[in-house]
């Protein structure tokens, strides 16, 4: 699988999950049975059960404080979706066009990353120097 789809489902896979605990968790659901009906129709419906099982895991540790179980089921969705790609490489449009429109911006503002393809060019001549960040936060320090 190439660097790009792999992304893709790591990305979605942890945008999945965390959007299992928010109101907008439906649309996690609905997203991911649109992309399994897609490659196939067979199981969508049975994976948007297993879908509503994470989520009632999802909750019940989040309430009994336990922090590992939420890790755990992102590693699960993000394989999920890298086989669900690797068996269709076409859905990734529509995986991609999903989590950009509908799903990162359905999670609460403070959990949001940006992913994306980032493109810079910087150059200094003499003795000037570039500083670039593609994400996150610079803090340049010293003379």
């Amino acid at each position: 699988m190439d660097a790009e789809l792999l992304a893709l489902a790591n990305t979605a896979g942890t945008t999945v999950v965390g959007l299992l605990v928010t109101d907008a968790w439906g649309k996690a659901k609905s997203a991911v049975g649109v992309l399994w009906q897609r490659v196939h129709p067979d199981r969508a419906a049975a994976v948007q059960a297993e879908l509503e099982e994470a989520r009632a895991e999802v909750v019940a540790a989040r309430a009994a404080g336990d922090e590992t179980d939420e890790p755990a089921l992102v590693v699960e969705w993000q394989a999920r979706l890298r086989r669900l790609l690797a068996a269709d490489p076409g859905v990734a449009a529509a995986s991609r066009r999903l989590l950009d429109e509908e799903l990162i911006p359905a999670l609460p503002a403070d959990t949001r990353s940006w992913a994306g393809d980032v493109d810079i060019h910087a150059k200094a001549s003499g003795h000037g120097r570039t500083y670039v960040v593609g994400q996150g936060e610079q803090h340049i320090t010293g003379r």
